[in-house]
């Protein structure tokens, strides 16, 4: 009854992107008609417009309008305006939620180039190393059409091949691996040891499970474990004891699985220790890994 009276607050939201869905939209024939040589000069004009003051927001129509006609051509895939709307919200750094099959993927490829143009770095952040990779691969063929370079941290790269692929326009990564190498950064003796440059913007997918779920399981770089076979087979038991859904939650979808605020005391209580986090006595990764051996792969 409420939303009958007062109208549906979203609805109002999205109604205030129409005058840009509707430019991009006017300039899809002035765009259609350039050849691939013409299309791919836009980045280069994009550039030197910014350098002579004008912003990002200023770009954006004529931005979105190129990106949309490099996906007709090179992946034969055309943004509708529920995508160009998503790809507004995600600019300016809001959360756009769209439903399976609206295309998020092709979504992120309107802001990530936006952004990319200042050649400053984007990172597309997702879930798991094969996505990161299909992106990169897939979706990277429209900034690579348009002369944007594609960059891609995969959890197997060594820190040269990390710092090649962050000095990219456009870098594809999991949530992981990028928090792993800033921690690594951050521990870094020396300015050639460090993988990353300042953070710029990024599109982060699924932005519910890395902000919320996953940023409930603190990232860890510990030292040497002294007695690791004692600690495997102790994790293990504590696995087999705590229960699924009261102590611990699986996300089959990402292969993880998070400890509830039970869990921690449970398992810190069986195991008699303070933290499972001790530096000094670490037993988190142990329990982690004893738990999805248990729900994923047993």
């Amino acid at each position: 009854m409420l939303k009958l009276l007062l109208g549906d607050p979203n609805a109002r939201k999205l109604k205030k992107y129409q005058p840009s869905v509707t430019e991009i939209n006017l300039l899809e024939e002035e765009i259609k008609v350039l050849s691939d040589e013409e299309l791919k000069g836009k980045t280069a004009e994009f550039k030197q417009r910014l350098a002579k003051d004008e912003t990002l927001d200023d770009l954006l129509p004529e931005a979105y309008a190129v990106v949309r006609e490099a996906g007709r051509r090179v992946l034969g895939l055309r943004h509708f305006d529920v995508q160009l709307v998503g790809g507004i919200i995600l600019h300016i750094g809001q959360i756009a939620e769209m439903k399976t099959g609206e295309g998020k993927t092709l979504v992120a490829t309107l802001p990530s180039y936006l952004n990319g143009l200042t050649g400053k770095g984007v990172h597309v952040v997702t879930v798991n190393d094969y996505l990161a990779r299909r992106d990169a691969e897939w979706m990277g063929q429209v900034h690579r059409f348009l002369g944007l370079s594609v960059g891609l941290i995969q959890s197997s790269m060594t820190p040269s091949e990390r710092q090649k692929n962050y000095d990219c326009d456009i870098t594809y990564v999991t949530n992981s691996e990028v928090g792993f190498d800033y921690l690594r950064d951050n521990m870094a003796t020396s300015m050639a040891d460090v993988v990353q440059r300042p953070f710029n913007y990024c599109v982060i997918d699924e932005v519910d499970s890395i902000l919320i779920d996953e940023a409930r399981t603190p990232l860890i770089i510990s030292g040497q474990v002294e007695r690791p076979t004692e600690k495997y087979l102790q994790a293990a038991e504590i696995a087999f004891t705590l229960k699924k859904d009261e102590h611990y939650d699986v996300d089959e979808k990402a292969r993880n699985v998070l400890l509830t605020d039970e869990g921690f005391a449970e398992a810190e209580n069986l195991l008699g220790v303070t933290d499972l986090f001790d530096p000094e006595d670490p037993w988190a990764h142990f329990v982690f890994n004893a738990i999805k051996a248990k729900e994923l792969f047993l």
